[in-house]
């Protein structure tokens, strides 16, 4: 077993709006030993230590995570290798209950005697904790598992990958935006393994080894003649998945503007698509202010989504408990209580699910040792649930909790995030292009760029990357200086369409931040394209 000391640099603080940017991470670690598993058996060993400590000094509840954290990180910029990384995080976290009140504990120096101390140490703080609750804390019901495992599914391990392979495409895709006439581009990969060992008192043994990983880039194109610049940044997803994400297959193209690929990324198709779409951005009209029907793409959609629907629907939210980053939430409980409030038309749809195929947030178990499910929380435009976790069940008459639970690290307390959130597709046949056809006066937005969004998740303002204007069912050229405003409640009603199942899509963020101490989970949020009619769009140029 090998464990490293690690210098985890968390000046993460943008919160719940899904970083562009990629956090620092610590020392690095040989690829090699990156790539060696630490024996189950010797994790269940250290987790019993932990637990038997615990439970002798009073812990009527433990819980212990076994954290080893792997990245690979490469960066490019024109024709060169800026930087290469591969960077390991492990240790044990230990968290009890005793005399109704939380305690936690976490230590990287993995002796028998160091756990023991440390199992103590979480106690003690859980009995002080004790004098100041107003209420014991009350545990939904958990059955332990025994010995279990689970693994994200995947083709090709991307750490297996050789770090030359990963270059040339970082290469060749900067070489084809410059050949396209980029003036800069630069294009990264990030990769993400978490091995995570949970075990309880509830006598669960459960080892996950998730995969994730991000490709992106940026094209820049200056214009000589004004010195005015216009970017154009990667429509790529972020993904639980293996390296077979950057193996494309051709889905359907929408009038010749896009490719679509379902769940796959050609990363080089979408650089030369880049430098055309940053020329044609330095020639783009002012959009004119006014009503108009939506066209959003998943690209663009998946943030609207986090912000207006994933994060109003945290419980610790809806009741005051968390506002750091994201504010509170319009969505409170007497809204729910009612079982009529209208969040949106009655073909809105949305669903919570830990489980699904290359999602960012998918797991089999989450920090609780909860088997993960899915749930609705808007069904037929209807707020039905929320988001919960072990300790918030009760709250809503929940027999159990959703599995809710995460902490980005082993020294991190888990606590409540967000699952993966989704729009579901339409039930009739619908096609991005026939959506097209249907719209007199639209715009059709692809991509994820600024937003602005209040501290109830309810008052906002969203632009994107490309915003082609769509006129008497044909799209036409890019408009610039485009974003939509509206509310949540305003926005979800306006929803007229969705494409079906064909057009489904996932996107995400690998870093939405949360808490404080500040931590950062993966997400994701699946939609198809969707059809809003009506909404108002501002020119964000305009002078007042």
């Amino acid at each position: 077993m090998r464990r490293r000391d690690f210098l985890y640099v968390s000046g993460i603080g943008v919160g719940a709006s899904m970083l562009q940017s990629i956090p620092v991470i610590g020392r690095d670690i040989a690829i090699e030993d990156a790539l060696m598993p630490i024996d189950v058996s010797l994790k269940k060993k250290l987790a019993d230590i932990a637990l038997n400590a615990a439970r002798s000094k009073g812990a009527t509840y433990a819980d212990v995570r076994i954290g080893r954290y792997l990245n690979q990180f490469l960066t490019t910029r024109e024709n060169r290798v800026e930087n290469i990384s591969n960077t390991e995080s492990y240790g044990m976290g230990i968290r009890v209950i005793a005399n109704g009140s939380w305690g936690f504990a976490a230590i990287d120096n993995l002796t028998e005697d160091n756990i023991a101390k440390a199992a103590a140490s979480a106690v003690q703080i859980a009995k002080v904790n004790s004098k100041l609750l107003a209420e014991p804390v009350r545990l939904a019901p958990q059955k332990g598992y025994g010995e279990v495992n689970w693994k994200t599914p995947f083709e090709k391990n991307s750490f297996e990958i050789p770090i030359k392979e990963k270059t040339e495409l970082l290469l060749a895709v900067n070489d084809a935006a410059l050949k396209g006439g980029a003036n800069f581009v630069n294009s990264s990969l990030f990769l993400v393994n978490e091995q995570k060992y949970f075990a309880s008192t509830e006598g669960s043994y459960i080892d996950q080894d998730i995969h994730r990983l991000w490709p992106t880039f940026t094209v820049t194109k200056i214009d000589a003649k004004s010195g005015k610049f216009e970017t154009r940044n990667s429509l790529s997803s972020p993904m639980g998945m293996g390296y077979e994400y950057l193996n494309p297959k051709k889905e359907e193209e929408i009038d010749g503007v896009f490719t679509i690929y379902k769940n796959r990324y050609n990363m080089l198709e979408d650089a030369t698509t880049a430098t055309r779409h940053v020329e044609e951005k330095l020639k783009a009209k002012p959009v004119e202010p006014g009503k108009y029907d939506l066209i959003i793409d998943p690209t663009n959609l998946f943030l609207t989504i986090h912000e207006s629907v994933g994060h109003p629907s945290e419980l610790d939210r809806v009741l005051g408990y968390e506002a750091n980053y994201a504010g509170t939430s319009f969505l409170t409980l007497d809204k729910w209580e009612s079982k009529k409030f209208n969040f949106g038309s009655k073909i809105v749809n949305f669903e919570a699910d830990k489980t699904e195929k290359g999602s960012l947030a998918a797991v089999g178990y989450d920090d609780e040792g909860v088997k993960c499910k899915n749930w609705d929380i808007i069904k037929d435009g209807i707020l039905v649930n929320y988001q919960t976790i072990r300790d918030q069940a009760h709250i809503l008459g929940l027999p159990e909790s959703q599995g809710c639970c995460y902490a980005d690290s082993w020294d991190k307390v888990q606590f409540q995030r967000m699952p993966n959130v989704s729009l579901k597709a339409g039930k009739t046949p619908l096609s991005a292009n026939d959506m097209v056809k249907n719209v007199e006066k639209g715009i059709y937005i692809f991509g994820r760029n600024s937003y602005s969004i209040d501290q109830q998740r309810y008052n906002f303002q969203f632009s994107g990357q490309l915003c082609f204007e769509v006129k008497d069912g044909k799209i036409g050229g890019l408009l610039k200086d485009v974003a939509y405003q509206s509310n949540t409640q305003e926005f979800w009603n306006s929803c007229s369409a969705i494409c079906d199942e064909k057009d489904y899509r996932l996107g995400g963020s690998f870093f939405d931040g949360k808490g404080q101490p500040s931590q950062v989970s993966a997400v994701s949020h699946g939609c198809a394209t969707t059809l809003f009619k009506g909404v108002n769009v501002i020119n964000t140029g305009r002078k007042i």
